[in-house]
């Protein structure tokens, strides 16, 4: 993830797992249409030809250029196949450097990240982004570590230079103390994939982040 990344604030994930093509490629159109840039297909359970078809569909339909982006979730078989912008690998998927050294060094690849250590290794390493979570308890993802909190993340925020998306738990009744800590993005499975409006609580998400940033502004001029 660019620098870039700074302007688009949401990161959607795409869950393969809990809807079936049709229905995701219509909420891609749809989170297109609003504006959001950055996706993620998470094809777990998918058989490699399943995740290949539809990352292509997806790819199709997410074209480079404007700043659009499509990653997918741990594969990157299935990200070179389709070919994809990049990946995105948890601690326990392929390590960052033989990730990088099969895609190139045009590819976007971000690691994911549970506490400080990992995230300062993870930039050490060389992420073009960190995911950084679970902030709060999750349903979405069964094995998950533990939750961080949002004090944490403050902490990775303040130490770290690369973007950084939070994850786990983020919903519009918490999603300000979220915004509060300088996060660059925020990511969600479950309110893109698994709720009835997700366009929706993608609005009340970013609607947050404006607020946020209307506040610090007004803060900053008093001060």
């Amino acid at each position: 993830m660019g620098r870039d990344a700074r302007e688009q604030f949401f990161y959607a994930m795409l869950d393969a797992a809990a809807l079936d093509s049709a229905a995701l490629l219509s909420l891609t159109m749809a989170l297109l249409d609003r504006g959001i840039r950055w996706f993620q297909l998470r094809a777990k359970g998918l058989s490699t030809r399943e995740a290949v078809e539809l990352a292509q569909e997806l790819r199709r339909r997410i074209p480079r250029g404007g700043g659009r982006h499509l990653l997918i979730n741990d594969r990157v078989d299935v990200a070179l196949l389709a070919e994809a912008c990049g990946v995105h690998l948890g601690q326990t998927d392929l390590p960052y450097r033989e990730a990088r050294r099969l895609l190139g060094k045009t590819a976007l690849i971000g690691l994911s990240t549970h506490n400080l250590t990992q995230a300062t290794e993870a930039e050490a390493a060389g992420a073009d982004y960190i995911g950084f979570g679970p902030i709060f308890a999750t349903a979405t993802k069964r094995d998950t570590w533990p939750t961080c909190g949002v004090e944490a993340l403050r902490q990775v925020v303040s130490r770290v230079a690369c973007p950084v998306v939070a994850i786990g738990g983020i919903a519009p009744h918490n999603a300000t103390a979220v915004w509060e800590t300088g996060v660059d993005a925020v990511a969600s499975i479950g309110a893109v994939s698994h709720s009835a409006t997700p366009t929706a609580v993608v609005e009340q998400l970013l609607s947050l982040r404006r607020r946020s940033d209307t506040l610090d502004a007004a803060e900053a001029t008093i001060g």
